[in-house]
């Protein structure tokens, strides 16, 4: 029964994964700019959702791939996406196994990926996905603890969304060129789901992004690739910590 949950739990993430590719496409615009409405050969992004939701796939760019354009796939690598929404899917559910809370942080996998995408395409954590996140994730682990087998606390998650968010806010102004106002937004998300487990499991998923960015850092300024005062993506190293978190949280409260 857990391998048929893993299982399942991959080819979940396979499926939101190749769905993912088409909104991190659009998604990833500088502030100033509005969403990406077509596909880079001009051809406007249709389908359900406002054109949201469906492949990163352009049906007027493949038949015209023969003269010599584009081949009507774009945005980022599909197997890509895809393979690192399995892999977290299927770790996820390896852990936590069949708890209700395991629901909610299938359903986290994609968004996360998809602002990590964006965060280090052009360094920045779009509201549309983590004020929503915020608010999801408190309301959706508030339903599972109300069901039988739930192995956390929900009055605990909620306060540490507001702790990681307020120690991030607290970075954000000590430090506002080096960390962006989305970091302390995805902060919130981010400690809801370690919250749950425990204060021991969001010190140590915080710690870890946070030491996963540092090193980040110092490698790109060591290599000369980036200046000290250079702003980081580090949206995907507070993502990385906080998957790494829960997991161990799910499998401590097997």
């Amino acid at each position: 029964m857990h391998a048929l949950l893993i299982a399942l739990a991959a080819g979940y993430g396979i499926a939101v994964g190749l769905l993912a590719t088409r909104p991190l496409f659009r998604l990833a615009v500088q502030p100033d700019e509005p969403w990406r409405a077509a596909c880079p050969g001009g051809h406007p992004i249709t389908g359900p959702a406002a054109g949201w939701l469906g492949l990163a796939r352009c049906g007027p760019c493949g038949r015209a791939a023969d003269a010599g354009t584009s081949p009507g796939v774009y945005g980022p690598s599909g197997v890509l996406v895809a393979g690192v929404c399995a892999l977290a899917c299927a770790g996820l559910a390896a852990a936590v196994g069949s708890r209700p809370e395991l629901a909610v942080w299938l359903l986290l996998v994609p968004l996360s990926v998809v602002l990590a995408g964006v965060d280090l395409a052009v360094h920045r954590l779009p509201d549309v996905l983590t004020l929503p996140m915020a608010l999801g994730s408190t309301a959706l682990l508030g339903g599972a603890a109300l069901l039988p087998g739930a192995a956390g606390s929900w009055s605990r998650a909620v306060f540490g969304g507001l702790a990681l968010g307020a120690a991030y806010f607290v970075l954000f102004l000590i430090n506002p060129a080096g960390m962006g106002f989305g970091d302390v937004k995805l902060a919130v998300t981010l400690g809801v789901a370690l919250g749950w487990y425990g204060w021991d499991v969001l010190f140590l998923g915080a710690f870890t992004g946070l030491l996963l960015g540092a090193f980040y850092g110092v490698a790109l300024v060591l290599t000369r690739r980036a200046s000290r005062k250079a702003a980081l993506a580090f949206g995907p190293f507070m993502i990385i910590g906080a998957g790494a978190g829960v997991l161990v949280g799910g499998l401590a409260a097997g």
